[in-house]
């Protein structure tokens, strides 16, 4: 007789497998993409999840200032990539529901640049997230 478990048990999954998990279900791919951006610390992101309350907070928690801008035309902030332009990444968004543009832009300078209608938005977003793995067993 074998005192091995059955196969098909699965082990529980951990906080970062299922912050993983969750944030890569919509609606969550927006964030996605900007946490992709900001840093390959998938454990300080989720940290910061966790320890913060608003989209703000999390941006400055993973060592960026957010700075708001009325307006971001995005088709001229691809030039701008790069040292010379000095953003690391363009991140259009586009939100299907509310069909609203929610552009946000990474500086090499430690700065995220949005709309104010942007930082609202992936602050309710943020918000649902937390909800959501606070849900999850």
């Amino acid at each position: 007789m074998s005192s091995n478990p059955p196969a098909n048990i699965a082990a529980p999954e951990t906080r970062a497998q299922n912050f993983e998990r969750v944030l890569s279900t919509e609606p969550f791919t927006g964030l996605k993409a900007i946490f992709d951006k900001l840093t390959s610390d998938r454990e300080a992101v989720c940290k910061q999840v966790s320890l913060t309350k608003s989209y703000e907070d999390l941006i400055a928690g993973l060592g960026y200032k957010i700075s708001l801008t009325p307006q971001i035309h995005i088709q001229d902030c691809y030039s701008r990539l790069g040292p010379a332009g000095g953003l690391k990444a363009v991140l259009p968004y586009y939100d299907i529901p509310t069909q609203s543009s929610l552009p946000t832009l990474v500086g090499l300078d430690s700065t995220v640049i949005t709309t104010p209608k942007a930082a609202a938005f992936f602050n309710k977003l943020l918000a649902a997230l937390k909800t959501k793995l606070s849900a999850q067993p």
